[in-house]
């Protein structure tokens, strides 16, 4: 199978990743996208919502689309969350499968600061997708991490999850920017209440 997996705090999901997910599926094909709530990512702060807050706002985001589905490994291994790490443990678990790992192409300046990037590069493919102000820009990446780039062409959607959170503590509503489930949950949150 061709696997897309995306990866992020998804603190919380938003359209913005949804719109992300499918257009790379559709772009190269992919038989599924997996979702991968990282449990504290090494380039960001802790989250603001829980690891069980973020994975059931993931589960609640992705339920109706059937290509989707909700990967929890690295909340169950804890501490911070390095890509190298959880897919050589995917590559061990599926060797038959072809990863495509999901990241805008704001991301894509910071790939020779990821830990073991080169090792990464070799179990799996980078799909870009456009983040209006950027221009994915292969000449500053290692030959073996330029060669193994797919950009993919995305609507622009400017949401953050960050301001999501503001918007929620400000006492503003999220509604849109939001899969309906996941403002539904954020409703009924007692510490996020919309």
């Amino acid at each position: 199978m061709k696997i897309g997996i995306m990866g992020g705090t998804f603190d919380p999901i938003h359209i913005g990743h949804l719109v992300a997910a499918e257009t790379v599926r559709e772009a190269l094909d992919l038989d599924e996208v997996w979702f991968m709530p990282s449990h504290i990512p090494p380039h960001k702060a802790e989250a603001g919502f829980s690891s069980d807050e973020r994975l059931r706002m993931v589960e609640l985001a992705i339920g109706e689309q059937p290509a989707f589905r909700t990967l929890d490994i690295e909340l169950r291994r804890g501490g911070v969350s390095y890509s190298a790490d959880t897919m050589e443990t995917l590559t061990g678990q599926y060797p038959d499968d072809d990863f495509h790992f999901i990241i805008g192409t704001d991301m894509v300046n910071y790939l020779p600061k990821w830990e073991r990037i080169e090792d990464l590069a070799k179990m799996t493919r980078f799909a870009a997708v456009g983040r209006a102000g950027y221009v994915l820009d292969r000449s500053v990446l290692p030959e073996a991490v330029a060669e193994v780039i797919d950009h993919v062409d995305m609507p622009q959607l400017e949401i953050s999850s960050t301001e999501i959170r503001e918007r929620l503590k400000g006492g503003r509503s999220a509604r849109y920017l939001v899969p309906d489930k996941v403002y539904d949950y954020l409703q009924r949150s007692e510490n996020h209440a919309t």
